[in-house]
Parts: C-alpha cells; structure tokens; sequence
C-alpha cells in the first residue's frame, strides 16, 4: 500500500520539495465566516464531543472535518516513528486554506467526501471513521487505484487532491496553519529555515547533527507577511504587511 509506507511517503515529499524555505503562498486570516453549504455526512449529534475541543472551523464543516482527519490519519499516520498528520494538524491547514488559495478545491472536496464516506457505508457497512484502520486503509485503496465508485470523475483525482494537500500541511512552514509544533519537519529531520548558513552549520548538517530552529521563514525581518482581505481569493486582492 503505497501511499501507508511512512518511509517511502517521507522521501516522496522531500523529492517532491514539500519543505521550501520560503512559503509558497499566502496565508490565511482566522475567523472568515461564509463557508459553503454542505450536507452533513453524519448525524450532527455523533460530533458534539469532538465541535467542544476543536477550535472554530473556516472552510469545512464538522462533518467534514471529523471524516477529512480520519483519512489524514491513515496518509500520514502516527507510529513509533513519530506523530503524523493528525498531530501536524494538517486539516486545519487544509480547512483555513479552502477559503482562501485552495478555495477552488472546496466543491472537489465537498463532492468527494460526501462520496468517500457513502462507498464505505456501502461496501463496508459503516461510515469510514467508524471502520477499523484495515478497513480504512481498504477503502483508501479503492478510492486511490480509482476503483471507488460515486465520485464526480475518477476517485484517484480527488486522493492525488488530498494527499497533496495533507503533504503540505504536515511538511510546510507552520505559518500557514499546518506543521504544528514543527512536528512535520522534525519527523524528516529537517533543520528549518535559515538565511545563514555558516561553515560549521554546514559540516553539522552534512554529519545529521546541526540542531533544528523551530523558526517559520516568517519569524525573519527579512521576509514580509502577506496578509489576506476578508473574502480575498485572488492573487490581485492580496496585500502585503510589515
């Protein structure tokens, strides 16, 4: 099962260049209102314990976060190797990120989750976060090799859609909402951002020995914070500030 292997998906990321020094696109104000209509996928009464402890969602609704997190779960997931996608907190990269960069994969991830779960009630007998990680992982398959059915499109689309997006809330930089505590780059022992690099951090680095910063790229001066406006999508609506 490819896409399980935590140590063949920690190489597909760092080939694929999920750890940039710098953020590749704006971040997200907290607290939009005006997310899209859904239907729940569960009765909204199976989610009341899970709504108390999460801080309020932007984009997805608790529905889809609860079954979104599930699926990150067993993408990245947790093991002895270290804390996955969950700890990384990489559905609330994704939840803040559909109201703004990513907003024109809401509809996908609407359909396709609403899809997800109604394949695994029908070929497996229960919603996909009440199926055993096996049975997960199954429908994960299904849904991946493109042999799912109910999807608008290929299922195989809308995988390759999350799994792109989890790598990039579990390995980017923390300032867009995701790899939370540095979780994510700890977990490939990358060291962090740094606009210098001297001779010693060299030999440290090229030894797997220099120390990790914990930093953001935003955390340096010499990088601005770009902001976004309420409701700003596009790319000419964004501004930047000191």
């Amino acid at each position: 099962m490819t896409f399980i292997s935590r140590r063949d998906l920690l190489k597909r990321a760092t080939a694929l260049g999920a750890l940039p020094l710098l953020p590749a696109g704006p971040p997200f104000q907290p607290g939009r209102d005006g997310a899209a209509e859904t239907v729940a996928l569960h009765d909204p009464l199976e989610h009341a314990t899970a709504a108390a402890a999460r801080e309020p969602l932007e984009t997805l609704t608790a529905a889809e976060a609860d079954l979104l997190d599930a699926i990150v779960a067993r993408l990245i997931p947790t093991d002895a190797n270290g804390p996955g996608a969950t700890e990384a907190r990489a559905v609330h990269y994704i939840d803040r990120a559909l109201g703004g960069p990513l907003a024109s994969s809401r509809q996908a991830y609407t359909s396709g989750l609403a899809a997800l779960d109604r394949y695994a009630r029908a070929s497996r007998g229960k919603a996909f976060t009440e199926l055993a990680p096996i049975d997960q992982d199954s429908v994960l398959i299904d849904v991946e090799t493109g042999a799912a059915t109910g999807f608008t499109g290929s299922s195989a689309a809308f995988f390759a859609l999350v799994l792109n997006h989890t790598h990039q809330g579990t390995f980017g930089d923390p300032y867009y909402g995701g790899n939370a505590n540095f979780v994510g780059w700890d977990l490939i022992g990358y060291p962090g951002v740094r606009t210098m690099v001297t001779a010693g951090d060299q030999r440290a680095l090229e030894g797997g020995q220099l120390k990790p910063n914990h930093r953001s790229a935003y955390d340096y001066e010499t990088f601005n914070k770009a902001t976004v406006r309420h409701g700003a999508h596009n790319a000419h609506e964004v501004r930047d500030a000191d």
